[in-house]
């Protein structure tokens, strides 16, 4: 093949998208004249090599930059100009050269000895490329280490030999369990300053890995090295003959990546469009691939279909398959009702999660703290729902990661292991498993206040009492009773089990309640509307496609709806969508009455 069109051929199907600057500008030293095939070849192997990004991160002074500096020194992976810029900016500051200042992106942060924010470095072994997210180790920056760890897909802890296991070593441990990182390698550095004692390391590698099995982990790796004089970096030293594992370089070759064939296909949909006769569900590809004929599933509603071909707009550009990364447009054998939001899998592999509820690692970024069963606005890919935090586990000061006294509120720059309940039932992922689907931010208001990622959601039971037909299911308590109990002088409440379904009997009338025979019952929370009619379940439609007919309406409680046209309908739920806790009342108020289909009976063994 000519040399053109090989790098023809390599900006068509990669379009450069991992190519960091740094390889840019490296291969930019190779002479077309003189050395052509030779840039094709590194051009070649930079842009379709597998690629994982991981974190280096521990205690200030424990010499994780000295680490990271010394690997890609040794590596050949810095230009000589960045090795000069460092000896220059030395002997101008009368400091000894440090291998550590070759990560600082500023001459200022140089100048005063510490990492200020998240660096990303790229260099590759003869296995595969890597990103190197450098975390600043001070108290005052951690904050910074969160939005950089928070993509890694492994993570190597540096603990400084002679000091041992310092608290915030377990803190950084700590951290990284909450951003979902499993891959997590310990180097015990600096240990030329213990003699190259194997007992300090076999202590310190007991220590940490008792302490990380309390966090459900394991160490994938403990190293011993001594990064400033480049002891076990990427070569094994006679001075570590003691120890039989990896270098660190071998370290990372032995990490592990899943490839694109066993990663899940996930498509969240965008947009729906309809051209003609075609009804098209655009999205980009988060992850996976798919083809023409494959069946897929749609959720959270369930629904499987099969891919009849990819949207194109010339007959030229039409294809049989696409991948992550690309946006696309998919036509499919059966029309449904499609929404934004919903997510698109093959049925094939592991589906979506369908959750209302479920358990996150949360930084809060709010003016405002992060309220206990306040009312957000949370938004997960391409969708959106109201969300709630229902539970706070934990509590992290993220400029010190000091545990915090568990409180209802998360303030300002912290982290916290919570619990959130959503209005409305997401399709979704457990961050491990998919980064774009498992990851979600939290509107306050109309600001961005907080994101998180999902580290363990159940999927959701089949409602034990309410409506369901097929996949759609309703969670209702229309038909339950409410009492005064004379003795007790309180209201209270006697639940139903009842679960009906498309022509099933409904009782219309009990003690405290007494319906039409023919009405309308808007679940808000579960998006759906079910449609009474002469006393029999007559239909479960999906808020999008549901429509005012002119019958009674009554909220999933029984409350009546006062909704008298479309205009209504359409303003009351537009003030739904748009509720916040302060305006619940206020929309309540204005929208329900509780006096005109129930009442409370009296009951003294209630």
């Amino acid at each position: 093949m000519r040399l053109l069109e090989r790098i023809i051929i390599s900006f068509k199907t990669y379009q450069f998208r991992d190519l960091s600057v740094r390889r840019l500008v490296s291969l930019k030293t190779y002479q077309f004249e003189d050395q052509r095939e030779a840039f094709v070849e590194a051009l070649l192997s930079e842009i379709g090599s597998e690629k994982i990004k991981l974190v280096f991160t521990g205690h200030v002074d424990h010499g994780k930059s000295t680490v990271i500096g010394r690997l890609l020194y040794d590596t050949h992976s810095l230009t000589q100009g960045a090795i000069d810029k460092v000896k220059r900016i030395a002997a101008e500051t009368g400091q000894p050269f440090e291998y550590a200042n070759l990560l600082d992106a500023f001459e200022e942060e140089q100048r005063q000895g510490i990492t200020i924010d998240t660096t990303q470095l790229s260099f590759r072994t003869q296995k595969r490329s890597y990103v190197i997210i450098d975390a600043p180790g001070h108290v005052e920056f951690l904050k910074n280490m969160v939005s950089g760890a928070s993509d890694a897909e492994a993570a190597f802890l540096v603990i400084d030999a002679l000091r041992g296991v310092e608290e915030q070593s377990r803190r950084h441990a700590h951290m990284l369990s909450l951003l979902g990182i499993r891959q997590i390698a310990l180097i015990v550095n600096k240990m030329d300053l213990v003699g190259f004692d194997p007992s300090v390391f076999e202590r310190i590698n007991a220590e940490m890995t008792g302490f990380m099995k309390t966090l459900g982990l394991a160490p994938s790796f403990c190293l011993p090295v001594s990064a400033k004089e480049g002891l076990n970096i990427t070569e094994p030293s006679s001075e570590l003959s003691w120890y039989s594992g990896p270098t660190v370089l071998g370290a990372l070759d032995g990490l592990t990546k899943l490839s694109d064939d066993q990663i899940a296909f996930r498509l969240p949909i965008q947009d729906v469009y309809k051209f003609d006769d075609r009804r098209i569900l655009a999205g980009r590809i988060e992850s996976g691939r798919v083809s023409i004929g494959d069946e897929i599933l749609i959720s959270p509603g369930l629904k499987t279909t099969h891919v009849t071909s990819l949207a194109a707009w010339l007959d030229r550009d039409l294809k049989g398959s696409a991948q992550q990364g690309e946006s696309v447009g998919l036509i499919v054998s059966d029309e449904f009702f499609n929404r934004r939001g919903e997510i698109i899998s093959l049925a094939s592999q592991q589906a979506p999660i369908v959750a209302d509820k479920f358990r996150a690692s949360i930084f809060w970024l709010g003016k405002r703290p992060l309220t206990v069963n306040e009312r957000y606005k949370l938004k997960l890919a391409a969708s959106e729902t109201q969300a709630q935090v229902s539970e706070i586990f934990h509590i992290i000061d993220s400029s010190s990661l000091a545990p915090l006294p568990a409180e209802n509120q998360v303030r300002q720059n912290s982290v916290a292991e919570v619990e959130i309940t959503l209005q409305t039932p997401l399709a979704l992922d457990l961050f491990s498993h998919h980064k774009a689907t498992g990851r979600f931010v939290i509107v306050d208001h109309y600001d961005v206040a907080g994101g998180g990622i999902i580290t363990n959601a159940q999927g959701m039971e089949k409602t034990k009492h309410g409506f369901v037909m097929g996949q759609i299911q309703a969670r209702c308590e229309v038909f339950e009773e409410y009492y005064y109990n004379l003795s007790r002088m309180a209201v209270s409440k006697v639940e139903t089990t009842d679960l009906y379904t498309v022509g099933d009997d409904v009782p219309v009338e009990g003690r405290s309640y007494r319906y039409p025979n023919s009405f309308d019952i808007i679940v808000f929370r579960d998006d759906v509307a079910v449609r009474i009619r002469n006393c029999k379940v007559d239909d479960l439609v999906p808020l999008p496609d549901f429509s005012y007919q002119h019958y009674p309406m009554v909220n999933g409680r029984g409350f009546a709806l006062m909704v008298n046209s479309s205009r209504d309908w359409a303003e009351a739920k537009a003030d739904y969508e748009n509720l916040t806790s302060e305006k619940e009342a206020l929309w309540a108020q204005k929208w329900l009455n509780f006096n005109v289909y129930r009442f409370i009976a009296f009951g003294d063994n209630v």
